[in-house]
């Protein structure tokens, strides 16, 4: 059962359970029944859908080029609000520089296991990453699994927040269509360092290998 399914099961009232008891029952994190996506005003939508706009012609570009160029389109705004904007949105010049990644300070992070590894074929290695997809009236979140040898997406999922659920079912899918890598590769994301993540990779007895910080490159191929 998927960690959005359990989350269904909640049942804040009429019951002799408290929330933190269901919650650990059910082996779902707390915080994560309280979290309600927070919107955006057409205004702000405007201006993310721009920077992406923008993003995707000048990959290169941080937040200060992009910045400097929006006047070019009529958008005005600050490096702060832009550079805030991109987090929301995953976004990342193509450059070495600081890793956006939200990593959760008590989460484990585990070692770089492909360096100067020779990977040859289907289900020695995975990856995954998460990306920002705009759409009309906003944004969503993909995430993808895909083989390092052979470039075959085996899942993908879209979400509209970054809760990990996403991508603990796009994971449980490959598993299931597929079969098992030996190893599984990801940032060091919160949503690739929490326990639904690492539980279903650790009971599959796939090893967990994690891009080192600030290393773009150590995942490049997803």
């Amino acid at each position: 059962m998927s960690p959005s399914e359990r989350r269904k099961m909640i049942r804040k009232e009429n019951t002799g359970l408290s929330l933190a008891r269901q919650c650990k029952l059910l082996k779902i994190s707390r915080s994560s029944i309280y979290y309600t996506p927070v919107g955006f005003d057409p205004a702000t939508i405007d201006l993310m859908h721009e920077i992406d706009r923008i993003f995707t012609r000048y990959p290169f570009f941080g937040s200060r080029q992009i910045a400097a160029y929006l006047p070019q389109s009529g958008f005005s705004a600050g490096r702060h609000r832009v550079r805030r904007l991109m987090a929301i949105m995953g976004l990342q010049a193509i450059c070495k520089g600081p890793n956006t990644s939200k990593k959760h300070p008590q989460h484990k992070i585990w070692p770089y296991l492909l360096r100067k590894l020779a990977i040859t074929c289907p289900n020695q290695v995975w990856c995954s990453d998460i990306t920002y997809i705009p759409v009309k009236n906003g944004f969503l979140y993909l995430v993808a699994i895909m083989d390092w040898a052979t470039r075959k997406v085996l899942s993908w999922r879209l979400s509209n927040t970054l809760d990990a659920s996403f991508c603990v079912e796009a994971l449980e899918e490959a598993i299931a269509k597929y079969g098992t890598p030996e190893i599984m590769n990801a940032d060091q994301g919160s949503q690739y360092t929490g326990t639904d993540w690492i539980t279903t990779l650790t009971k599959a007895e796939i090893k967990i290998s994690m891009d080192g910080r600030g290393r773009y490159l150590d995942n490049i191929f997803i």
